[in-house]
């Protein structure tokens, strides 16, 4: 994270995002931010060793993107793809070839970025709306959606800071 400037949430709203989505795309941000920082110069090699049992950062960067992708296709009410399917499958078996870390932040950069189309796009009077997440279908909303693909973002950010430092350290 830059030392020059403060914390997403305190630089001030993010032009064209409703008013209620605000936190979803300074989370967003927040996590882009500081994965590129982290990872920058991390070994490409090292990306699917999983020290003491954790997942890998490898696959912590491949499921950033496609949690979003899958989330914020649930909150437009449409199901999953196979591709997004086939996407889902492989998130465990990272790419360790030259050049996979700066693929794999391209790749979540790319999903935030969709991410913050699709929050400004969304009206804040069908936040409440219900959503059905899965092939079974479970019950959500809108809402609920956007704020889960934040949470869960972040919760994997910290998962994936943590795993990074013990890898170089290692």
């Amino acid at each position: 994270m830059s030392h020059a400037l403060p914390e997403v949430w305190l630089r001030g709203p993010l032009p064209g995002v409703p008013p209620l989505l605000q936190p979803v795309a300074h989370a967003l941000l927040q996590a882009r931010e500081e994965v590129a920082e982290l990872l920058t110069d991390f070994p490409a090699a090292r990306l699917a060793e999983r020290p003491l049992g954790l997942a890998s950062v490898g696959f912590h960067l491949r499921h950033l993107a496609g949690v979003l992708d899958r989330t914020f296709t649930y909150a437009r009410g449409a199901a999953l793809s196979e591709s997004q399917l086939a996407y889902l499958a492989a998130e465990g078996q990272p790419p360790t070839h030259e050049g996979a870390v700066e693929e794999l932040l391209a790749a979540f950069s790319r999903q935030v970025d969709a991410a913050l189309q699709q929050l400004k796009a969304t009206p804040e009077n069908s936040l409440p709306e219900w959503r059905g997440v899965g092939r079974a279908q479970l019950p959500s909303t809108v809402i609920g959606l956007l704020v889960h693909a934040a949470e869960h973002t972040t919760r994997h950010v910290g998962q994936l800071l943590v795993t990074a430092r013990v890898v170089r350290a290692a």
